[in-house]
C-alpha cells in the first residue's frame, strides 16, 4: 500500500523557520517526481515545489522562492521542505505527494499528475 505521511507542522512566529518531513512507504521513489502543496482556508491548492528523486532538479512557486528549500533522501525514502522567513501567508496545510507517471508536468507544480497523496500536516504562522 502506497502511503505518505507528512510530518513537521505547528505554530511559528512570522520570521521563524519550519522543517516539514515527508516519509514514503510501499514504494520507493526512483525516478519519481515528488512535490509539496498546501492548501489555506478558502483558497484553492497550490504548489509549493516539486523536485526530481533522479537528479535534484528542484521547482518553486514565486511566492516561497528563495525561502524554502526541498530535498530528497532516497535511501530514506523521504523529502523534506526547510522553509525559513515564514509569513503569516505561508498559513496553511501542507500536502506532499507523488507524481508516477513519468512526465514532466511536475515541473510546472501543477498537481494533475500526482497520484498519491498525504493526509496534510497545518502549518500557522502568527504575526
Amino acid at each position: 500500500e502506497v502511503q505518505l505521511v507528512e510530518s513537521g507542522g505547528g505554530l511559528v512566529q512570522a520570521g521563524g523557520s519550519l522543517r516539514l518531513s515527508c516519509a514514503a512507504s510501499g514504494f520507493t521513489f526512483d525516478d519519481y517526481a515528488i512535490g509539496w502543496f498546501r492548501q489555506a482556508p478558502g483558497k484553492e491548492r497550490e504548489g509549493v515545489s516539486t523536485i526530481s528523486s533522479s537528479d535534484g532538479s528542484a521547482y518553486y512557486a514565486d511566492t516561497v522562492k528563495g525561502r524554502f528549500t526541498i530535498s530528497v533522501d532516497n535511501a530514506k525514502n523521504t523529502v523534506y521542505l526547510q522553509m525559513n522567513s515564514l509569513k503569516p501567508e505561508d498559513t496553511a496545510v501542507y500536502y506532499c505527494a507523488v507524481d508516477r507517471s513519468g512526465s514532466t508536468w511536475y515541473r510546472t507544480l501543477g498537481p494533475d499528475y500526482f497520484d498519491s497523496w498525504g493526509q496534510g500536516t497545518q502549518v500557522t504562522v502568527s504575526s
